[in-house]
């Protein structure tokens, strides 16, 4: 493999560890976006073992121009999940963590990275605007899991989803109606469109009919709205919820299968499918609950377990991307290179500006970042 042109000081070195969350198996970085950031002056070190569940083995870096070693000691770590209070004491002050930190739920972290003097980047912040397009890491991981949640829709299943003409006579299509239509609803109507079932996508947000309709799907209309800022929902009033349980729960009992996704940032995730709608659906039908990690769409959703409710099979699993490892880790690894990328100034020098909008909105720690905005 030929050497890739680099400054002689290195613009960072880029520290990538092993994940250690249960069922984690994604990594920060592959060895394809490694040998991009090698060729913009950055210096990458990855634990031995980062990448094995992932499928990646150490070769495959070293291969790349990495260095196996130890991440802890680099000026910038990048990691998927928030970091534990013991790796939290591996940074060093005035080094950067990038990743999954969970600012608006997770308090205990915030605060242990700013105490130790670490500017922290928060993936799930940066903005949804077309200039951050290429660093946003939900919407990459929310493709995946839509992606994966009709999979496991169609295995639980107890229908076909394709038409089926036979010699035996023709099998109807299953239905399926999707929740919440963002990037991972949509992705989820596109799939289970392609797997042949005929969709339906449901939001409070008018503005999405269109794309719903553009995947072949039907638009499934409770006259209630609730569009909201940055491409999410607001948080409907007590009545509004009421009112929109009452109208789901008929539309819901004439689908075979039901995916929810509908998430509100930094609060539980909204009840769309109440025990009244699960004993209305035929035994049979299928629920992949995919806000589980916020307490679940459906009311009886119990977190990361497949339970069966008056014969309707409730599936509701956690972190769908890391069953993908492979796509999900280079997926993600494209985001953090662009968002690394954006912190290099003219020079090709590690510099983040924080006056640049993605910058200033997805950090959540910095010292640097409070002493420029006094």
């Amino acid at each position: 493999m030929s050497e890739p042109n680099q400054a002689s000081t290195p613009a960072a070195r880029v520290g990538v560890p092993k994940e250690t969350a249960d069922g984690e198996r994604r990594v920060a970085l592959v060895p394809k976006v490694i040998e991009r950031l090698r060729s913009r002056g950055f210096e990458v070190i990855v634990e031995q073992g980062a990448g094995i569940e992932a499928l990646i083995p150490d070769e495959a870096y070293t291969e790349s121009g990495a260095t196996i070693g130890d991440p802890w000691s680099a000026d910038v770590v990048v990691k998927v999940n928030p970091p534990s209070s013991e790796e939290i004491g591996k940074l060093s002050s005035g080094s950067t963590l990038i990743g999954f930190l969970s600012p608006l739920t997770n308090a205990e972290t915030i605060s242990g990275l700013r105490s130790a003097g670490v500017t922290g980047f928060a993936m799930e912040s940066i903005p949804r605007i077309s200039r951050a397009q290429s660093m946003d890491a939900l919407s990459s991981q929310a493709n995946v899991g839509g992606y994966k949640a009709v999979l496991l829709a169609a295995t639980a299943a107890t229908r076909f989803f394709p038409m089926l003409t036979t010699a035996a006579g023709t099998v109807k299509p299953a239905t399926a109606l999707v929740l919440g239509v963002g990037v991972a609803g949509l992705q989820a109507l596109a799939t289970a469109k392609r797997l042949g079932a005929r969709t339906t996508g449901y939001d409070v947000r008018p503005e999405v009919a269109e794309q719903v309709r553009s995947l072949g799907a039907q638009w499934l209309d409770l006259g209630i709205e609730a569009a909201g800022e940055g491409g999410y929902a607001r948080e409907l009033s007590e009545d509004e919820k009421a009112e929109q349980q009452k109208r789901l729960s008929e539309a819901i009992s004439g689908f075979d299968v039901v995916i929810t996704t509908a998430l509100v940032p930094g609060r539980p995730a909204p009840k769309l499918v109440s025990a009244d709608a699960v004993r209305g659906m035929r035994a049979g039908s299928v629920i992949v609950d995919m806000a589980g990690e916020t307490g679940g769409n459906c009311e009886l959703t119990e977190p990361g377990e497949t339970v069966v409710k008056h014969d309707v099979t409730i599936a509701s699993p956690l972190n769908l991307p890391a069953t993908m490892p492979e796509h999900s880790s280079e997926l993600y690894a494209r985001n953090v290179q662009a968002l690394l990328e954006l912190m290099l100034d003219s020079e090709g020098a590690f510099a983040p500006d924080f006056s640049d909008e993605i910058l200033a909105k997805s950090c959540v720690t910095s010292e640097a970042k409070d002493e420029g905005n006094s």
